[in-house]
């Protein structure tokens, strides 16, 4: 089962209808899993071709689908919430982030990289992870290039 159809399920379970407004989001932010967007960026990006979703909508469905574990919002320190699809697979950490402090680039870093720093904190501290999340702040390898230049 893809992320889509488990969003869909999750959905179903929780005794929400399956809406053309969701059908809609939940497509749409499974059709690029890099994509970190804000709503007002999603509602731009979708208006176009769907010019009865409203951005309250937009706003409301989000809420719901990050109350669910459908989507997780990201708070990379600039005030700005930004929403990708969440992984939807048990014991399955999120991503990691790598943010570029100079043109707000957002790059994926793929896999859980700290399983073995996680299992000495629940050793030391007698503590039970379940997530975390993690953000490296730097230079992209554009702008880096541009600063040595």
């Amino acid at each position: 089962m893809d992320k889509k159809e488990i969003a869909f399920k999750i959905l179903s379970e929780n005794g929400l209808k399956y809406t053309e407004p969701r059908k809609i989001l939940i497509e749409f932010l499974s059709e690029d899993e890099n994509k970190h967007l804000t709503p007002e960026e999603i509602y731009d990006k979708l208006n176009p071709d769907y010019p009865n979703l409203g951005i309250a909508t937009v706003y409301r469905n989000l809420q719901n689908f990050e109350n669910l574990g459908i989507v997780q919002r990201l708070n990379l320190g600039d005030g700005v919430s930004r929403f990708e699809l969440a992984e939807l697979v048990e014991d399955v950490h999120q991503h990691h982030h790598l943010v570029c402090i100079n043109c707000d680039k957002l790059i994926e870093v793929k896999g859980d990289l700290l399983g073995e720093l996680e299992e000495k904190i629940e050793n030391l501290y007698d503590f039970k992870i379940i997530d975390h999340d993690l953000k490296f702040y730097g230079y992209c390898g554009e702008c880096e290039e541009k600063k040595d230049r």
